[in-house]
């Protein structure tokens, strides 16, 4: 099989990388994989001074060069890259000498202070499309020069992203409770949660930095691998989903995964979520404030018919309608293949 793909991202777990990897699969498309994790390497003091010095890879000249050189030897149609990929300008504008069709899904808003680089914001230029799962960002990546910027979802990988129930009683015992939250400890979902816990709802949260709370540690479950999401989002009663606002999101990967996991989702009433989900009641329940998503969790644990109804229509329609990496990665490449096999 030619390989006509090259895509640049992480690996394991719930990266996007390898789901567009095994959608490639799907569909069928040869592809090579370059691990951005190579460009990461280094001692932890050369990670944390890189990082210190603009968020930037301790390694990002020589793995852009090793990017270069797959290109060069497999003349791929797509160079696809995901995240902050690591790869340089001048790297990209060689890549784009070969004739290889440079992408980017921009995972994170690169105006986040967070993953704020300045290198990041030279190679984007460079890309002949950019995807980004925000709208709140389209105008601000055109004005920084990119040729072209498109609004792309998240999705969801039906290799991971399926409903699995807790197997044996004590798992159950683990996994039952009012609510789950799968995401890390960020300063503006800490106040959504503590609310939750002193309204005696029993909230149980997976990932990063809720330990460093007080009012949250008790319900701290530590890191979850992705079989432990599945089991957490189908005892839980109800999935909650909030954005990142610095982050700039109107909706994130859980939006997709939670429905594909079976599970009823509560979001925040955003117009990337009624985009996705239509209103309110449709597919899943919205709020908007703290007051508002309280009342909401004891309306749905009150109502275990509505509960189920939603959850099924939410899986039912995230099938339907489009929303797995591997359509995800149809719609990224359709432009440039409009009328012509893989």
């Amino acid at each position: 099989m030619s390989r006509d793909l090259l895509i640049v991202g992480f690996d394991g777990g719930t990266h996007i990388g390898g789901s567009l990897s095994r959608a490639a699969d799907r569909l069928a498309i040869g592809y090579s994989f370059a691990d951005a994790s190579r460009a990461f390497e280094g001692s932890r003091a050369v990670r944390a001074l890189t990082w210190r010095m603009g968020h930037r890879p301790p390694k990002l000249r020589s793995f852009s060069r090793e990017v270069v050189s797959m290109c060069e030897l497999w003349r791929p149609r797509w160079l696809v890259a995901t995240g902050s990929a690591p790869i340089d300008a001048r790297s990209l504008a060689r890549i784009g000498e070969l004739g290889t069709r440079r992408l980017v899904f921009v995972t994170d808003d690169p105006w986040n202070r967070s993953v704020r680089a300045d290198w990041f914001f030279q190679a984007l230029p460079q890309y002949d499309q950019v995807y980004t799962p925000r709208w709140a960002n389209v105008e601000d990546l055109q004005r920084l020069g990119c040729p072209s910027v498109g609004y792309l979802p998240f999705g969801f990988d039906p290799d991971l992203s399926f409903r699995e129930e807790p197997h044996t009683a004590p798992e159950w015992r683990e996994f039952a409770t009012d609510v789950a939250f799968v995401g890390g400890a960020d300063a503006d979902r800490v106040p959504y949660i503590s609310a939750l816990l002193r309204a005696g709802i029993r909230v149980n949260l997976y990932g990063g930095y809720w330990n460093r709370f007080r009012a949250t540690r008790q319900s701290h479950k530590g890191h979850a691998d992705v079989a432990t999401v599945r089991k957490a989002t189908s005892g839980a009663s109800v999935a909650l989903c909030l954005v990142r606002r610095a982050n700039r999101d109107g909706h994130v990967m859980r939006s997709l995964e939670i429905p594909a996991m079976g599970g009823c989702m509560l979001v925040e009433d955003t117009d990337e979520h009624r985009a996705l989900f239509g209103d309110s009641g449709e597919l899943v329940a919205t709020f908007r404030g703290i007051d508002e998503m309280i009342d909401r969790v004891r309306w749905l644990l009150s109502n275990t018919t509505e509960r189920r109804r939603l959850a099924t229509a939410a899986h039912d329609r995230v099938h339907a309608a489009h929303h797995t990496y591997a359509d995800r990665l149809e719609q990224m490449l359709e432009p440039v293949t409009a009328g012509s096999a893989w």
